[in-house]
């Protein structure tokens, strides 16, 4: 169903009106002068009128007048593009209508065609445009070279917009601020590199503003950087912006709580006054987001006590701590005040939000519930119900609301596709063909670029046991992260390559990327899968020592497992006793199991009798104890656990098989 589903698609996709060539009709045709036998001031009247109707949205009207006018120029072109900037296709075809008329581009044509363009969609478009900026040297200019730099910015191409940034023989204060959000949106950049950027201001004579400093505190609260925080910190109280702008205030709140510095955060929200209703909210998503639920509340609290209204921004925050925590009375509770405020009617965000609540909370049936009232759906509540269907294990009713989303004409975005591959791949039948049809859709739609896209698909292929897949799909991308390091090590894991895996893990180091615990995790199941006890040792002890990540009970299990698969025994209960869970059913359970391989008998009691006071209520345990004993010849013990497990009443419950067996009709 997945496969023809993509197919109409993929189909209506290759129908629509395509912009690829379109500059070819601009460059190939000879600039006309305008007629004159129309008055310019017409021009100029139609043109005011024009832009009254596209400052109040009304862009059938808009468009009506556009279509009547005899006489167009480029300032008309102008307008009518920006007011189509949310409708690309429109946009687009409006500049490529403007340039078949040989009407020439002013700066304020390219800035705002740029602008249409920074959805990844429309990815090819915007570099033509910027070949076309080059040709009638434009790239100098610095408004249009800012549109640039944020468009690089936008679709991920943070060196590119980087050099058109140095290579500006004038930046002003927006261009330095375009270039600050682009790396802090990227969430790639690191603080030094906006810390580096920021301290050559001065030197070109550009004073920052608010605005400068919003995105330096984001930077710094992205990466939890306290300390380089506070230096800006210390920068905004020397220029008087904390008292003059709030939005830096809020700033400063919103730094201090995503580096968990929550006394900070208090205090900077102290000095801001009562009646700002930003910093209230603010404070309240912040705790929220941060699972204090009683210290929003607080706060909370004593803002409606001061008379200020909840903002979406609240209820966001308070809906998502229900979903971490599964909280779903709470869920109700917050879900009453939404509709109480109205703001279940007109935000995007809070009905996504609500959607995915009652999904987290596995209660699937309000999240369909809340979709189906909605009097317009949009892609983000899509993709929160298919998020929430994939996290209930509903795996053909995500495939289904795939098919519904296309069929209401809307585009899968990497959010879609990602939650998509990754419903497949804990399907208990995993379909390659499927993965193949959605990577397809990737590829023509501009998304296989995507970090999390990427991931899943290569996730979705190990599964399906076409590892080379997922490697092809690692190489091709550009700047992979280290989810996508980590992806590629879990895929050479799955299918048993220990050695590929480990490579993948230096490769990761050697671009100076941090693995984390999730990262080692892999890599050691690449050394369990394949039995490689050196490297595992190596990789083990250089978790701590190298780069600062302590091993939980999951990586000690994991070692534990591939000591006793290589028979050492006495090293593997040494570790053992040293995990954090020491006390955990499956390491001890995973040890009797190798001592009943290795006929250690002396070991394996020991790991007997533990198993037994560790988990008493369980009877695979006394049944796997019975039977150590009675291999060793201990057959009274033997005897005796199975007499105390059948005084118990403990039964063993049923397994069942997930393999499909096609029946075929031999009658036929």
């Amino acid at each position: 169903m997945l496969v023809s589903t993509l197919k109409a698609w993929c189909h209506c996709w290759m129908q629509k009106p395509q912009f690829l060539s379109f500059l070819r009709a601009i460059t190939t045709v000879t600039p006309m002068p305008p007629p004159t036998f129309l008055p310019s001031d017409c021009v100029y009247l139609k043109n005011r009128q024009l832009d009254s109707l596209i400052k109040r949205r009304d862009l059938n009207s808009a468009l009506a007048l556009f279509h009547s006018m005899l006489l167009r120029d480029s300032v008309t072109y102008n307008l009518i593009i920006s007011g189509f900037r949310e409708q690309p296709e429109h946009a687009l075809r409006f500049y490529a209508e403007m340039g078949s008329l040989g009407i020439r581009e002013s700066p304020t044509t390219f800035s705002s065609v740029v602008a249409v363009c920074t959805n990844v969609a429309f990815f090819r478009e915007g570099v033509q445009v910027h070949c076309r900026v080059v040709k009638l040297g434009f790239s100098c200019n610095v408004f249009v070279g800012g549109a640039l730099v944020g468009f690089y910015t936008r679709v991920g191409l943070s060196g590119v917009a980087l050099e058109l940034f140095d290579e500006l023989p004038e930046r002003n204060l927006a261009v330095w601020n375009v270039m600050l959000r682009g790396l802090c949106e990227l969430g790639r950049a690191k603080v030094e590199d906006l810390l580096r950027l920021y301290s050559r201001m001065p030197f070109e004579g550009v004073e920052p503003n608010g605005v400068t400093f919003c995105y330096l505190l984001r930077g710094c609260g992205n990466q939890k950087r306290l300390h380089e925080g506070k230096k800006i910190h210390g920068c905004v109280l020397k220029v008087g912006l904390v008292e003059s702008n709030v939005f830096v205030a809020n700033a400063l709140v919103d730094f201090y709580s995503a580096s968990g510095c929550f006394v900070g955060a208090r205090k900077c929200f102290e000095a801001i006054g009562n009646e700002d209703v930003i910093s209230w909210n603010s404070l309240v998503s912040v705790y929220a987001e941060n699972s204090l639920l009683c210290a929003a509340f607080e706060v909370f609290s004593l803002m409606q006590l001061w008379g200020q209204r909840p903002s979406i921004r609240s209820m966001v925050g308070f809906l998502n701590l229900c979903s971490r925590s599964g909280e779903l009375c709470f869920g109700k509770q917050a879900h009453c005040l939404v509709m109480k405020l109205g703001f279940d009617e007109g935000s995007v965000h809070v009905q996504s939000a609500l959607i995915d609540m009652y999904g987290k909370c596995r209660d699937i049936e309000s999240s369909v519930a809340v979709f189906e009232c909605l009097s317009k759906r949009t892609l983000e509540c899509f993709n929160s119900l298919m998020t929430s269907l994939s996290h209930c294990e509903a795996v053909e009713d995500v495939i289904d609301l795939l098919g519904l989303m296309i069929d209401e004409g809307l585009a899968p975005d990497e959010v879609t596709l990602s939650t998509t591959l990754k419903a497949l791949s804990v399907s208990p039948l995993p379909s390659f063909t499927s993965s193949q049809s959605l990577h397809c859709y990737a590829l023509k739609s501009g998304l296989g670029g995507d970090a999390a896209v990427a991931c899943s698909l290569m996730d979705a292929y190990s599964r399906c046991g076409h590892v080379d897949l997922s490697h092809r799909i690692f190489e091709s991308l550009p700047s992979p992260n280290a989810i996508c390091f980590t992806s590629m090590i879990n895929a050479y894991a799955r299918n048993g390559m220990g050695k590929e895996g480990i490579a993948v893990l230096q490769a990761m180091i050697e671009s100076r990327l941090k693995p984390d615990k999730v990262t080692f995790l892999c890599a050691l199941t690449c050394c369990n899968h394949t039995g490689l006890v050196d490297e595992g040792r190596v990789i083990f002890e250089s978790m701590k020592s190298l780069n600062g990540v302590d091993p939980d009970r999951r990586h000690f299990s994991c070692m534990v497992d591939l000591l006793c698969r290589a028979g050492l025994l006495y090293e593997a209960e040494e570790l053992l006793l040293q995990a954090p869970g020491k006390r955990d059913c499956f390491m001890w359970s995973s040890l009797l199991r190798s001592c009943r391989v290795h006929k250690n008998e002396e070991i394996g009691t020991r790991a007997a009798q533990v198993l037994v006071e560790l988990d008493p209520d369980d009877p695979a345990v006394w049944l796997q104890a019975s039977n150590f004993y009675a291999e060793i010849g201990k057959f009274d013990a033997s005897r005796q656990i199975r007499e105390v497990a059948l005084a118990r009443k403990m039964t063993r419950e049923i397994g069942h098989s997930l393999i499909e067996i096609r029946q075929c009709d031999r009658g036929k």
